[in-house]
């Protein structure tokens, strides 16, 4: 792109943006065209849940916008051209319409139907040709979430012996006059299915069910297979952390912007490269140990990234601002001069191991851990100095129904010993940090900041507890990633042993001293 491209552009964006209707007609656009959700998100390349917010109150910018404007002027006009048809055909003579026999009939098409929309955004779509009901066998003329169905208990019936056959594939479905045409919501297909025909993520009580009926309906697939059930899950543990997402996200008063500006400071450099953020990782060894001989005990820190999905997030687009003290009411990523640390003999340094000196961008879960060791109760060292920051307004309970809901299963999955859901909910929850960045394997959300913020959060909390074991009188070896601490002393008056997310396990155990230094390191 030349100087002069860059500028067009950048004129272009500026302009004026296209008109939208107002909340109320524009769900009742999509709803008039029989289109669900789920639907309309996926064209436009959002999550359900960012137009759910498009359709009552909040509005989209810049290209996605032009996108949105385009969908519903076009469903607007084949609106309006639809119903002067039906005008038309209403005020034609009787004795023009079609009699099928002699006694009178009227043949409606699929597509006049009216399929209803419930508030979950099902995906009903209308087939051309009829297909197999996966519930009954029976052709069905629609599919929803991806299966061919019926909509009614009553069409979802085995076909009687002796009963008359169905009409062939293409044919419309012929209704006698005495039977009214549907105009209430259909009632769920999902109520009479049965085994592995049962498609997951429907009719379900709440955010876990979906993951025990995700699961239970994998296994009934593979026929019990926990190897391949669970190599099955694990492999559609992205998607179906996003649609566990939308669910505990129903009535929530923050919609989430699936695909806002970010900086270029978020933004790769190159294809394999990384961008500019810091998120201080931890790995540190300590350099030396107290006289002695010493065992030395490896603690596994649990759900280390399910623990970090609390964090204080970025509701909206990132805004810029300079010189400006920190406000705990945004969140976002910092530009700063880390403070001197000179505890480096027994406690890891909080912005992990940095060869470079100078000014770095941090997220805020690193810069409000410096903020709190310089603080009165620590005064470990001195406050950070804030040069410029991308924020937004913030709140620390974003995904809290999500984790809460993740960390249920796993609670559950662990105490009755299931092996298949335990896996596939840490894949969900560690796929679903990993992806929301630049990735090709998550197109619904789009978040490198979120990406960032949470696995410094899983830093910041690691060290924290390296911190706690240092103050109660353990000596701090080892500090690495997310999970790994390793401490000498009586670490079980210190932490609570099990498999729970607010508990610690035993990684391992060794010897190290200066006594023994050819054992130190064992276990790593």
């Amino acid at each position: 792109m030349s100087d002069f491209d860059a500028i067009d552009s950048l004129l272009d964006a500026v302009g004026p943006q296209a008109e939208l209707p107002p909340c109320h007609v524009r769900r009742e656009l999509r709803e008039r065209a029989r289109l669900s959700k789920a639907q309309v998100a996926r064209a436009l390349g959002v999550s359900p849940s960012t137009l759910s917010g498009w359709e009552s109150g909040r509005d989209p910018a810049g290209e996605i916008r032009t996108k949105y404007a385009y969908l519903l002027d076009g469903l607007n006009a084949k609106l309006a051209t639809e119903t002067e048809t039906e005008t038309e055909t209403e005020a034609a003579p009787a004795a023009e319409q079609p009699v099928t026999s002699g006694t009178a009939a009227t043949v409606t098409p699929l597509s006049s139907l009216d399929l209803g929309q419930d508030e979950e955004g099902d995906d009903v779509e209308l087939l051309v040709a009829p297909e197999p009901c996966v519930l009954c066998g029976r052709p069905a003329g629609q599919r929803v979430a991806g299966f061919a169905q019926h909509l009614t208990p009553a069409d979802c019936q085995p076909t009687a012996t002796g009963a008359s056959a169905a009409p062939p594939a293409g044919q419309p479905t012929a209704h006698t006059s005495k039977a009214p045409l549907r105009t209430t919501r259909p009632a769920r297909a999902t109520e009479h299915s049965k085994g592995p025909a049962r498609h997951v993520f429907q009719e379900t009580s709440g955010p876990v069910d979906l993951i025990r009926e995700a699961v239970q309906g994998t296994l009934a697939e593979h026929q019990g297979d926990v190897d391949a059930a669970t190599a099955a899950l694990v492999k559609r543990a992205i998607p179906d952390a996003m649609r566990l997402l939308d669910e505990t996200r129903k009535g929530a008063r923050y919609d989430m912007i699936a695909h806002p500006w970010i900086p270029d400071i978020l933004k790769k450099q190159t294809a394999r490269g990384a961008d500019q953020i810091w998120e201080a990782r931890p790995k540190w060894t300590r350099h030396e140990l107290p006289p002695g001989r010493h065992q030395v005990t490896a603690l596994d820190i649990n759900g280390a990234y399910l623990s970090a999905l609390k964090t204080h997030l970025p509701l909206g687009q990132l805004e810029h601002s300079t010189g400006l003290a920190h406000d705990r009411r945004r969140s976002g990523v910092h530009l700063i001069t880390p403070p001197e640390w000179e505890h480096e003999a027994v406690l890891p340094n909080p912005i992990g191991q940095r060869d470079e000196p100078g000014p770095l961008w941090v997220t805020e879960p690193t810069l409000r851990l410096l903020l709190r060791l310089s603080g009165p109760k620590h005064q470990l060292c001195e406050p950070p100095q804030i040069h410029e920051s991308y924020t937004s307004g913030a709140t620390e309970n974003l995904l809290e129904k999500f984790r809460i809901a993740l960390k249920d299963a796993r609670d559950t999955a662990i105490e009755q010993g299931d092996r298949v859901t335990l896996e596939y909910v840490k894949a969900m929850y560690s796929k679903f940090v990993s992806t929301m960045g630049e990735s090709n394997y998550n197109r619904e959300l789009y978040r490198p900041d979120w990406m960032h913020l949470i696995r410094s959060q899983a830093f910041a909390n690691l060290w924290l507890k390296a911190l706690k074991a240092h103050d109660e009188g353990l000596a701090v070896v080892r500090a690495m990633g997310t999970d790994e601490l390793h401490v000498i002393g009586d670490w079980r008056r210190v932490f609570a042993e099990g498999r729970a997310v607010t508990e610690v396990k035993v990684k391992d155990t060794y010897t190290a001293g200066t006594d023994d230094a050819e054992h130190e390191g064992e276990g790593e």
